[in-house]
């Protein structure tokens, strides 16, 4: 028998109202582990409040004015015909045909779709609805619960399941698998060519001392550029570019294609690195070289003002051989004997005690880069993961936040939304707690763009505050973190200011409430030396 949307609803809502962790797993693993393998893949991602792959460059396309008029429909009409409660796939392919509505009257077939499904659903199951579209479900670290209750009803490691989901970069994929195949085809998911992986991410570091100390005493550095992450699969002559949020740019960075056509010697292969801009032999900023994949209809005009330079610093594959368990420094190893040029390998050297390091991290700031980022010779490529393998210092602390409101601006910065209030993620609970208010940083263009993207997913509006869905990340810069008990968090950032909108990055990814207490914690201590 076919399952319901609201039986979904239903274990939301137990998930919700349980504390105990293992509890909420239990109750997740019992459910999806029933489902037919077409459902637990709708399943997987309604709770972790997607609705396709995490790859995928496909999506609703609605705001809350789209939303707003489906439901005042429901309001002063009834539907005559089909009354039943929808079923999960029901759900699934009526969303799936608002994505894919285009041409003339698309928004009001995209109303009309959304309004079949809402007028056959009570109030507790158009919240929840309305949660998965736009990408707030609320559970509480959704995808670390699916991945215990995968783990639990397959007898599957943690390990094993947390490896198999960065490889496929989708929790529902996992999901199939899981309940087709169950735990000897998770133990075999391996990466493949021309399926995007989550990339491997740095910790924040304050200091090169702090740096060997955690590095035991050695350590890479890497110059860490201000440019954007891409990663490069190759097969028979075949290239294709994904950036960070895994979406494929091949299209926009015809030179970055050339640039692999031309120095990179391998049958199959892929690569990790940043691609960024040089004028007159110094690096632009992100918020200028990320403009080209932006403006994808002007990519032409930008494609000569911003000629992009690649830089690589890492291998994942090497034909038909996956290397990511294989030491950093033999990666690095294999990486230069496949490169022709060692123009496009990032800047890196291999430093054993404090003197070298600063000269080395000194070095990097005055060519126009962020900073360095340091690499364990013996660790792991481990997709998604963000530990103290890679370490990041950078001449000042950001951290990356969320904008969840906004205030419509006065004087010179009248018409503009432009105070902002940032927030981080808490993963305890799967919310967004603010963290300070900013309206420095942005150019006047920015204030204008940024403006519109924040109309574009207004949830409310309340005397001068515009309430907004968390779409939008910032990297923030701060002068301290203090304590506050004017915020959720706890926290406040002092002397707040956007350095750059960081379109390139998924809202799941941004600084964690555990993270920013334990900068707090740590921001006394000498930044250098």
């Amino acid at each position: 028998m076919a399952t319901l949307f609201a039986e979904l609803v239903n274990v939301a809502k137990n998930i919700e109202s349980v504390k105990s962790r293992k509890e909420k797993v239990r109750i997740l693993s019992t459910f999806i582990s029933k489902l037919s393998p077409n459902e637990a893949v709708i399943a997987a991602r309604f709770l972790s409040g997607r609705i396709f792959r995490e790859y995928e460059d496909l999506s609703l396309g609605v705001g809350w004015s789209t939303i707003k008029n489906a439901l005042s429909l429901t309001k002063t009409t009834s539907l005559l015909l089909n009354t039943s409660k929808p079923t999960l796939e029901e759900v699934y392919n009526v969303l799936n045909k608002v994505a894919r509505v285009s041409g003339e009257s698309s928004r009001q077939k995209k109303i009309s779709y959304i309004y079949s499904l809402l007028s056959r659903m009570n109030e507790e199951e158009i919240e929840f609805l309305l949660r998965v579209i736009f990408g707030e479900v609320r559970i509480g670290a959704s995808i670390g619960l699916l991945l215990e209750a995968i783990s639990v009803f397959t007898k599957c490691s943690l390990d094993d399941v947390r490896r198999a989901y960065m490889f496929l970069s989708d929790i529902g994929d996992l999901a199939r698998i899981a309940v087709e195949r169950g735990c000897e085809k998770i133990k075999e998911i391996s990466l493949q060519i021309f399926r995007p992986v989550k990339p491997m991410l740095a910790d924040m570091a304050y200091s090169v001392k702090e740096i060997l100390s955690e590095h035991g005493g050695v350590t890479a550095l890497e110059y860490k550029y201000d440019g954007f992450r891409v990663q490069i699969h190759l097969k028979n002559g075949k290239i294709k570019v994904f950036s960070r949020r895994l979406s494929n740019i091949t299209e926009y960075v015809p030179d970055i294609v050339e640039q692999v056509k031309e120095n990179v010697v391998a049958d199959s292969v892929v690569l990790d690195g940043e691609a960024l801009g040089i004028v007159e032999g110094k690096p632009l900023p992100f918020q200028e070289i990320v403009r080209r994949i932006r403006r994808k209809a002007d990519f032409i005009i930008f494609l000569k003002k911003i000629p992009y330079t690649l830089h690589l610093f890492d291998i994942l594959y090497l034909n038909d051989e996956v290397l990511v368990d294989k030491p950093y420094n033999e990666r690095r190893e294999i990486l230069e004997k496949i490169v022709r040029s060692e123009r496009i390998l990032a800047e890196r050297t291999v430093v054993h005690d404090i003197v070298e390091a600063e000269r080395v991290y000194k070095e990097a700031l005055e060519k126009g880069h962020e900073g360095v980022v340091a690499k364990r010779l013996d660790s792991r490529y481990e997709p998604g993961i963000r530990g103290r393998s890679w370490l990041k210092l950078k001449q000042s602390d950001t951290i990356d936040c969320v904008i969840v409101a906004a205030e419509w601006g006065h004087g010179r910065r009248r018409g503009w939304l432009s105070d902002y209030h940032l927030a981080v993620l808490d993963e305890a609970t799967g919310r967004y707690v603010r963290v300070g208010k900013t309206f420095k940083g942005l150019s006047d263009a920015e204030f204008e763009e940024i403006t519109k993207k924040l109309l574009e997913i207004k949830v409310k509006e309340e005397g001068y505050v515009v309430y907004v869905l968390p779409h939008i990340v910032v990297e923030v810069e701060y002068s301290e973190i203090q304590k506050s008990p004017r915020y959720e968090s706890d926290f406040a950032l002092r002397f707040a200011r956007i350095k750059r909108i960081r379109w390139d990055m998924d809202p799941r990814e941004i600084t964690t409430l555990e993270e920013l207490k334990r900068r707090y914690n740590q921001q006394f201590q000498t930044k250098t030396g």
